[in-house]
């Protein structure tokens, strides 16, 4: 029987500049489906996720709740807050709440403007949380990686078969991601003052527990829309 709670966290309070819009990319079309309703669709129906915590922009509860959740059904979609200034922070607002759940379980951080999440990636993560404590859907890199220096010359060049591409969900064990989440913020001026930036979840357990984070293989269509060119990519996936 089982008694845990699996939550998967679906981050859309980012602004997309790059995307050259007056709307968040989250909610622009992909097709005839906002790129957001695909993530969140794919949670929905998954057979390990109990339920979901939507992270959105300032002051866009009420649209969200209105034009994304209620208009199309989402029964799973438990909390909508407001993020932060910073992913980091938006994840961290998150796990808050889940801190006050009792419940023991695992955690699934996911961009929402990554629309191709499918169950096999989540199940994947999932039995690797399980096994390791903590993964990452990730894909080998295709292309040969250049280390640069500051004047923009190449200085090293990594062995491709050691290079990944991390996407997400990231899938950890409750507890172990948000004990690392809170001495993260708790170590934040110290981080800074060693020029450390944090730029995904499993940096924040590598850095805070010192502890490998499993790499999942996932899809090469599990990308992030990012700028126009990436709305035309993930039509001709759909």
């Amino acid at each position: 029987m089982k008694n845990n709670k699996n939550i998967a966290i679906v981050l859309a309070a980012g602004v997309g500049k790059r995307m050259q819009s007056d709307v968040p990319k989250q909610y622009l079309l992909l097709k005839d489906k906002p790129i957001l309703w695909y993530a969140l669709n794919a949670f929905e129906n998954s057979r390990v996720i109990d339920s979901i915590i939507l992270v959105v922009g300032k002051g866009e509860i009420p649209f969200c709740r209105e034009n994304m959740v209620a208009k199309y059904g989402f029964q799973k979609v438990e909390q909508i807050i407001e993020g932060g200034a910073e992913r980091f922070l938006s994840v961290w607002e998150a796990l808050k709440v889940i801190k006050e759940q009792a419940e023991p379980g695992y955690v699934f951080i996911h961009d929402g403007a990554r629309p191709f999440v499918n169950e096999k990636i989540i199940v994947d993560t999932y039995e690797a949380a399980k096994a390791f404590g903590g993964c990452v859907a990730a894909m080998p890199v295709k292309d040969t990686i250049k280390i640069a220096d500051e004047a923009g010359f190449g200085v090293k060049t990594p062995n491709r078969k050691t290079v990944w591409m991390v996407q997400t969900p990231q899938t950890f064990e409750k507890q172990l991601i948000v004990e690392a989440y809170g001495e993260l913020i708790e170590s934040l001026e110290e981080l800074e003052n060693k020029g450390i930036q944090i730029t995904d979840d499993a940096m924040v357990v590598e850095t805070m527990k010192k502890m490998p984070v499993k790499l999942v293989e996932a899809s090469y269509e599990n990308i992030k829309i990012t700028t126009p060119e990436d709305i035309k990519i993930g039509e001709s996936l759909i």
